[in-house]
């Protein structure tokens, strides 16, 4: 297909939007005033700070695990997978892959044992062996930073998201849109805390699986429910024939391409455990049974979600054709909502209707990850950092909640202005960046914390510092910063490190630098107070 006739295929694409506009924007506006309403009520029933962290710790395993998945499946799944598929096919299905085999590791490793040794953040289960000012520091430090990263991601995908729908091409009209989800965001934290977020997470679970179940059914049915003619529909129409449907299109044409896949494996797999936003999840359950319980439900979920993937991204190459996808958004991230728009019909009311249905299905996903993720950061800034390091644990629940609330307005701010900038990227790569965060920087001292009876606040604060800034510096001297066409500022160059993502450096750094830290440190670990974690966060005795 030739540029001009994707271009104009994709400026047909607005135009039937256009003209089905009031219906687009009755949709978007239905589900906001509805998930405001449920913060609303659910805020009315926030009355102490477990509340607001926690949710009382009311919800069953079922709850939460729906919860987990609405957190968990985010515009990078829904978007970002299935643009990288439409673009890459198997190597864009390797990100499918990635982020559900991540979840036995956060269920064999991390989920049981938080639940019993924790509180309310990550930083709890550090604090409870070591100093607890320079570990509630590094730890709320980490946090936001993580969460930052993931928040990019879901800004981004919000951006090409409404764009698309609303006819919107101007700079000045992304950011605007980047904005509105910022203030969306910070109303659902402000106003609900966790037990509004739970319940927009979980709404949003049932809608995206729905939505997700809908286009898969209508894609198979166009192909009579024969994966093979799909998948080669999908080669064909490629251009690249039956390498689309084999290893290396992405990942394995030169030496560094193919260290960056390893990067990118790694980070995927060791990152969920490690994810601000999934650890606090497991605080919202009354016991360590039903947090076990909520992450068997999340898997179930989300394998079922990740495998329709592969309809979505194949689907898109099939039918809408990745020059139409490139034309609309370089990175690829509108290819699930012009395959809905396809499926439907290009010019006809059906096609407007599925596009507006599967895009506010999106905006969904969107709206409820940013809540969870800013939850996430304003707990840890005003638990770890306000009560515990500024106010040294004098602060009254009041107070505390107070704190979160303004640190909510801060943080969403702050994304808002590194949204604008990540407007252009894929948001499964953004994301994949975060997941290399957490790992390098959480994920060694949680497990070290929990399981290494010589680990030392020194060897927490070199793994969390030193894996948050060398994943942070690789990134930042990346080609998703700069070098390329689809980098962050592709008019510049100065990316010194070839990988796209700096798991393969980053993590391994983090537990050699929490190992030597706890080696060369003076301070004798307290055995007493590890064999006290290791008995509470094993059978639960004594957990919160």
């Amino acid at each position: 297909m030739s540029s001009t006739h994707s271009v104009l295929l994709t400026t047909a694409a607005a135009n039937d939007a256009s003209e089905h506009r009031p219906l687009i924007i009755t949709l978007f506006a239905a589900f906001v005033l509805a998930t405001l309403a449920i913060t609303i009520w659910a805020g009315r029933q926030t009355r102490s700070a477990a509340d607001f962290y926690a949710g009382g710790r009311q919800f069953t395993g079922f709850q939460n695990g729906l919860a987990i998945s609405g957190d968990y499946m985010s515009a990078a799944s829904f978007l970002g997978i299935a643009g990288a598929i439409s673009l890459f096919g198997y190597d864009g299905f390797l990100y499918s892959i990635g982020f559900l085999v991540a979840w036995l590791v956060a269920l064999l490793l991390v989920a049981e044992p938080l639940r019993n040794s924790g509180r309310y953040t990550m930083g709890d289960v550090l604090a409870y062996r070591m100093r607890q000012r320079p570990v509630r520091t590094a730890a709320g430090t980490s946090t936001i930073v993580v969460s930052i990263f993931y928040l990019l991601a879901q800004m981004a995908g919000a951006g090409v998201l409404v764009s698309l729908l609303l006819g919107i091409t101007s700079d000045g009209g992304k950011i605007a849109i980047v904005a509105l989800v910022g203030v969306l965001m910070i109303l659902y934290v402000t106003i609900g805390g966790m037990k509004g977020t739970t319940w927009v997470q979980m709404v949003k679970a049932v809608l995206l699986i729905a939505g997700t179940l809908l286009i898969t059914f209508l894609v198979l049915l166009k192909y009579g429910f024969n994966v093979s003619e799909l998948l080669g529909k999908a080669a064909e129409n490629s251009g690249k024939g039956a390498a689309f449907l084999e290893p290396g299109l992405k990942y394995g044409l030169t030496p560094t391409s193919k260290l960056d896949f390893l990067s990118l494996g790694i980070a995927l797999v060791l990152g969920t455990a490690g994810l601000p936003h999934i650890l606090i999840r497991f605080y919202t359950v009354p016991t360590a049974k039903a947090a076990r319980k909520s992450v068997n439900w999340a898997i179930g979920i989300i394998g079922a979600f990740y495998l329709m993937t592969i309809a979505l991204g194949f689907g898109a190459a099939a039918i809408v054709g990745p020059a139409e996808i490139i034309a609309s958004n370089k990175a690829g991230n509108t290819a699930a909502p012009l395959l809905a728009l396809h499926i439907g019909g290009v010019d006809s009311a059906g096609g407007a209707i599925l596009l507006a249905v599967i895009s506010a299905v999106a905006f969904a996903t969107i709206l409820a990850v940013v809540a969870g993720l800013t939850l996430a950061s304003s707990s840890s800034f005003a638990h770890d950092i306000y009560a515990n390091v500024i106010r040294k644990g004098q602060a009254t629940e009041k107070e505390e909640v107070r704190a979160a609330r303004y640190a909510t307005v801060l943080i969403g701010i702050v994304s808002i202005g590194l949204g604008a900038m990540a407007r252009d990227l894929n948001v499964a790569g953004l994301v994949a960046l975060a997941f290399a965060v957490a790992a390098s920087a959480n994920l060694p001292t949680i497990l070290y914390s929990l399981f290494w009876k010589r680990f030392t606040t020194q060897g927490a604060l070199w793994s969390i510092y030193g894996g948050l800034a060398s994943s942070v510096l690789l990134v930042l001297f990346s080609p998703v910063v700069s070098s390329k066409p689809t980098s962050m500022f592709p008019g510049v160059d100065f990316a010194w490190f070839p990988l796209e993502n700096p798991g393969l450096i980053s993590i391994p750094l983090g537990f050699l630098l929490g190992w030597l830290g706890s080696l060369l440190s003076k301070e004798e670990p307290d055995r007493g107070k590890y064999a006290e974690l290791e008995v509470k966060s094993l059978t639960g005795v004594g957990a919160h």
